[in-house]
C-alpha cells in the first residue's frame, strides 16, 4: 500500500488543486479518482465554469509534461498525433510527434472538432500508442488524456461517437459556484497567475507508484456482486435502450478502488461505488427516446436506487 511519504503527497496535491478549484471538492477528488485509475476524464459544462482551469491546475500540481489542444472544426488528425515530414538533405521522411507525446493532454473543446479529428485520440487512449504511417510508437508513462466539452446544444459542436465517449472513465460537471466559492474568485487573484505559481507536488513516478497501489485496494466477493446487479439493471432498467457493458463494470470497479485509496481505505465499501456510479455510467447509457424517461443521468440515479446492497 501506500507509503507515509506518498500518502502525504497525495494529500497535499488534493489540497492544491482545491486552493485553485474553488468550492468543487467532490469534483476535484472524482479527476484524482480518474487519473489513479489510469483513466481518463471529461468535463462537460457551459464555457467560463472551470473547465480548463480544473485541467491547468492538476497538471501544474503533478509536474508531468503538458500539452493543450484547442480543438477546433479545421483541426486535422495529423495535428494531434504528428505528421511524417520528408527530409531532402537525409533523404528519408522523419516523423515530428504531435501534442498528444504528453504525460497529460488537455483536449479543449474537443465536441467543435468533425468526428475524423475526434477520433484520432481512439488508440492513444485506449492502447497508450499511435500509428502514424504503419510505424506504432508508445506514449509516455503516465499517459493522461483530460477533455472538456460544451453542452450540444450550443453552436458548432458535434456529438463524440459512443466508442469515444468509453474510452473516458468518468464524466463530470461542475456547475455554477456557491455564493462563498464565487465572492472569492472574485475578489480573489487571477486563477491563471495562480497555477503559473503552483509548485509540483507530485511526479511521473509518484503517479505509477500510486497506480500500483490502486490495483491492490481489496473488493470483496459481496461488492462484485454488488457491481455485476447494478451492471444487470442497467441492461434490463425501463427506458434504457443499450445498457452498461463488461468494460463499463471493470473501470466502476476501478474507479471505486481508487476512491477508497483517496478516502484512506484499503477496501471497497459500496459508498464508493454509489459515489461513482453516476459519472462511470451516465455517458455510456443509451436512453430510449420514446420512453420519455429523462436523459442519462437520471436514468443512471434510477438504476442506482434500483438495485438494493446486501
Amino acid at each position: 500500500m501506500l507509503t507515509d511519504p506518498l500518502r502525504d503527497a497525495l494529500s497535499r496535491a488534493l489540497a492544491q488543486v482545491n486552493t485553485l478549484v474553488l468550492g468543487k471538492p467532490r469534483e476535484v477528488r472524482l479527476a484524482f479518482v480518474a487519473l489513479l485509475s489510469d483513466g481518463h476524464l471529461l468535463i462537460e459544462d457551459l464555457p467560463g465554469l472551470g473547465k480548463t482551469t480544473l485541467a491547468h491546475a492538476l497538471a501544474a500540481t503533478l509536474g508531468l509534461g503538458f500539452q493543450r489542444v484547442q480543438f477546433t472544426s479545421d483541426l486535422l488528425p495529423s495535428d494531434i498525433v504528428g505528421v511524417s515530414v520528408f527530409d531532402a538533405q537525409a533523404r528519408r521522411f522523419e516523423f515530428h510527434p504531435g501534442p498528444v507525446f504528453a504525460h497529460v493532454l488537455l483536449a479543449d473543446e474537443i465536441n467543435r472538432a468533425p468526428p475524423r479529428t475526434q477520433s484520432a485520440l481512439l488508440e492513444a487512449m485506449a492502447e497508450h500508442q499511435v500509428t502514424v504511417d504503419g510505424t506504432t510508437r508508445a506514449l509516455p508513462d503516465p499517459f493522461f488524456v483530460i477533455a472538456t466539452q460544451n453542452p450540444l446544444d450550443l453552436s458548432g459542436t458535434y456529438p463524440l461517437p459512443d466508442s469515444q465517449l468509453d474510452r473516458f472513465l468518468l464524466r463530470l460537471t461542475l456547475g455554477y459556484p456557491g455564493e462563498e466559492a464565487e465572492r472569492a474568485l472574485l475578489a480573489g487573484a487571477d486563477r491563471r497567475d495562480l497555477i503559473a505559481r503552483a509548485m509540483p507536488v507530485l511526479g511521473a513516478e509518484d503517479v505509477l507508484s500510486l497506480r500500483t497501489a490502486v490495483s491492490s485496494v481489496h473488493a470483496s466477493d459481496a461488492l462484485l456482486s454488488y457491481v455485476q446487479a447494478l451492471l444487470n439493471r442497467s441492461r434490463a432498467h425501463p427506458g434504457v435502450r443499450v445498457g452498461l457493458s463488461p468494460r463499463a463494470g471493470i473501470a466502476l470497479l476501478r474507479a471505486s478502488r481508487a476512491h477508497a485509496l483517496l478516502l484512506g481505505r484499503t477496501h471497497v465499501l459500496p459508498e464508493d461505488v454509489q459515489a461513482l456510479f453516476g459519472a462511470v455510467a451516465a455517458h455510456r447509457l443509451m436512453a430510449d427516446a420514446d420512453a420519455g424517461t429523462g436523459d442519462a443521468a437520471a436514468l443512471a440515479e434510477a438504476i442506482l436506487h434500483a438495485v438494493a446492497v446486501d
